[in-house]
């Protein structure tokens, strides 16, 4: 019989990514709920930092952060068990880690390709397998890759992120039902353009390649939402943390668009 959930002041939530965008929304948003979260990143980030994140020190005592590239399964795995040292089992992954480069199908290197399907794809299942037997030994756990509307349809000059993004998919499909039993669910959120340092990223490439204002840049991204707008990260986060809660138990291997009406 599957493990009841645990209480919010119990769980040990791992967000990759965690320190800034989507993934520092829901690393908040998982602090508001009581949770003791890990944020894992590239770089480590300094103890003043974890109280300014965290919004005062009282908070900032149930957050960590560790650094590992997640498409390195022997740094993630020094890096988990750090985390876990701290905090005790991990029951919550939020898969947040990305990376988006824009480049014509014909002029893509193998090198960015395989960049690509690291940092979005490997990098998913390193964590993931990272994390995995805690929550089999407990009989419950959550698992929410944050994917992207590229997961859903696709989008011009970014083929390999969005082959990457697909494959995330499968991957939520695929280790969705191999759980089913197990009390752990996975699911992918999947968010439009979202206003993040991602994004800015994304504005200053077309920019630069269009002569466009950023102002203008902008206008051509938000357009292709239906609500004429840009997501914003609480939003996203508010999709992962449903998918956390325990009630969300029968949601599984789904993929959530948040994108105002782009993917339905």
């Amino acid at each position: 019989m599957n493990a009841v959930a645990p209480a919010w002041n119990e769980r040990h939530c791992l967000v990759t990514g965690g320190a800034r965008g989507i993934g520092l929304a829901v690393t908040q948003a998982l602090l508001a709920r009581g949770a003791r979260v890990t944020m894992l990143g590239r770089s480590t980030v300094a103890e003043e930092r974890l109280i300014a994140l965290a919004g005062n020190a009282e908070v900032a005592a149930r957050l960590q952060a560790v650094s590992a590239d997640v498409a390195d399964p022997a740094a993630v795995g020094a890096a988990f068990a750090q985390a876990v040292e701290r905090f005790g089992a991990i029951d919550t992954l939020v898969n947040n880690a990305g990376q988006a480069e824009s480049l014509p199908f014909a002029k893509m290197d193998m090198a960015l390709w395989h960049q690509m399907l690291a940092v979005n794809l490997t990098g998913t299942m390193v964590c993931t397998q990272a994390a995995l037997p805690g929550m089999l030994r407990a009989g419950w756990g959550r698992i929410i890759n944050v994917a992207s509307t590229a997961a859903q349809r696709g989008y011009a000059y970014v083929s390999a992120y969005c082959a990457a993004k697909h494959g995330v998919l499968g991957l939520t499909r695929a280790l969705a039902l191999e759980l089913a039993t197990k009390g752990i669910t996975v699911n992918a959120v999947c968010p439009g353009y979202t206003e993040t340092d991602l994004l800015k990223d994304s504005i200053a490439n077309i920019v630069a390649k269009t002569g466009r204002s950023e102002a203008e840049a902008r206008a051509q991204l938000a357009a292709g939402n239906p609500q004429k707008r840009l997501v914003q990260p609480e939003e996203v986060a508010s999709a992962v943390l449903w998918l956390c809660e325990g009630s969300a138990a029968a949601v599984t291997g789904q993929d959530i668009s948040v994108s105002g009406g782009e993917v339905m």
